[in-house]
């Protein structure tokens, strides 16, 4: 009799379950179509539904939910936005929760403290918590640059207000640029590799769109570089940085990680020249001889005005760097070298290097435009000729825009600059030049287009 019982209320258990499942089967269905449409206030009631009875059903039910409660908050105010701020934000747990592997820790956590920051939920420190709980759990996934830029602004309004030191600002610091630098070489190289496509004709209409989408990932940590930086400021300049990393240094020295970093702080805020940083580069070189170490015995030696020697470390790093992204920003200091001192062909063949190490690295180009540009006088026997110069520079300043979305207006103004000196119309048509080639020789020595009439 008990087994009978058992077997009928089991039935009827398994009954009602399937029942329910096509119940939120079907009013998923209903509330995914509002959304598509963004008609999120139909689509509210049912979606609800399905996230409370069926929360294991499918990840459309976090994907449009916060869409959903994005517009709610968006269209509310007082009280009633901040409940549904704190829905999303618990509708972000239930998501981890539910379906760990399409929701992780770190890029939803993330979201989490980024809510919390942008509507105002929870003090400074509770805010900081939730980014640094993420990152310190899940670094891998989160990469959102708005985020990661907000964490460490908030390490800054602590540390203002004494509730963090500065060994821990200096670490976060340490951190996230190395975490921003990191997804920077990710996201250059998955661009590099599509820029080559294109050139080549063989780019589909799913890549171009992926190409956009890698350029506006550059573009946002570009920002957020600066703007860390900037936050940063004079809150850790050499005379505050060099005496924390004296004070350590004895502690540290066999420890390549430790020197490794001290080494770039100060390098990133020009106190190459301090007697530390001659301690820390030695040190490091002498444990591991690397492209990290040739690079900073580079730094020691322009700042001494050894040029030459320099040159030989830097050319040594980059030869030693495996990454593109690495080699091409060597390649462009050295670039940048050689124009300071004249030798622009030296600084052409290095610009060319940046370009073939990192396609997307657009500053080359315009590096290359600018050298065209200020050979114009030497580079021609006719003074059409020279003039002609420019339109090779222009077109050369445009390809910047084209590899890099954030020099796009900038290559344009310096393109159009250009123009403006090269032959007028009526240049072209005393000269009866339209639709021709020019050759520009010396060190240059390529050809260019007349425009036609």
């Amino acid at each position: 009799m008990k087994l009978k019982l058992s077997l009928i209320v089991a039935f009827f258990a398994l009954f009602s379950a399937t029942a329910q499942n096509e119940e939120c089967v079907e009013k998923l269905s209903i509330f995914t179509e509002s959304a598509k449409v963004k008609n999120y206030d139909a689509a509210y009631d049912t979606w609800m539904y399905v996230r409370k009875t069926c929360p294991k059903l499918n990840n459309a039910i976090y994907v449009y939910g916060e869409k959903i409660l994005e517009h709610k908050i968006d269209n509310s105010t007082g009280a009633e936005k901040l409940a549904y701020a704190n829905d999303l934000i618990a509708m972000h747990k239930e998501s981890m929760a539910n379906m760990p592997n399409k929701f992780p820790c770190g890029k939803t956590k993330a979201e989490i403290g980024q809510l919390m920051y942008d509507e105002n939920i929870g003090d400074a420190e509770s805010q900081f918590n939730t980014f640094d709980a993420a990152f310190k759990k899940d670094a891998k996934t989160f990469n959102n640059p708005k985020s990661l830029y907000t964490y460490f602004k908030l390490m800054v309004g602590l540390f203002d207000a004494k509730k963090k030191d500065f060994q821990s600002l200096i670490d976060l610091y340490s951190t996230v640029t190395d975490k921003v630098e990191a997804e920077q070489k990710n996201y250059s190289g998955k661009k590099d590799a599509l820029l080559l496509k294109e050139e080549n004709g063989t780019i589909t209409s799913k890549e171009k769109r992926r190409l956009k989408s890698y350029d506006s990932f550059l573009n946002a940590y570009d920002q957020i570089s600066g703007g860390i930086d900037k936050d940063l400021g004079d809150r850790a300049n050499c005379d505050k940085l060099v005496p924390l990393f004296e004070k350590n240094f004895e502690d540290n020295k066999t420890n390549i990680t430790w020197l490794k970093s001290a080494a770039s702080r100060l390098a990133g805020k020009d106190c190459d020249d301090a007697p530390i940083f001659v301690k820390l580069v030695e040190a490091f070189h002498n444990i591991d001889p690397s492209a990290n170490s040739a690079y900073y015995l580079g730094r020691l030696n322009e700042k001494k005005g050894n040029t030459t020697e320099a040159e030989k470390f830097y050319n040594e790093s980059a030869k030693l760097h495996t990454e593109g992204f690495e080699k091409a920003k060597l390649y462009y200091r050295l670039a940048l070298m050689n124009k300071k001192r004249g030798r622009v062909s030296q600084a052409y063949n290095y610009a060319n290097k940046t370009l073939n190490a990192q396609p997307s690295f657009g500053k080359a180009y315009l590096l290359i435009a600018g050298l065209y540009a200020s050979s114009a006088n030497n580079c021609g026997t006719t003074q059409f000729e020279k003039r002609a110069t420019f339109w090779l520079a222009a077109n050369v300043a445009e390809k910047a825009g084209k590899v890099n979305g954030s020099l796009k207006k900038s290559a344009a103004k310096t393109a159009a600059n250009y123009r403006a000196k090269a032959p007028s119309k009526q240049d072209i048509f005393t000269e009866g030049m339209a639709g021709k080639t020019v050759t520009i020789k010396c060190w240059i020595n390529k050809t260019v287009t007349v425009p036609s009439l």
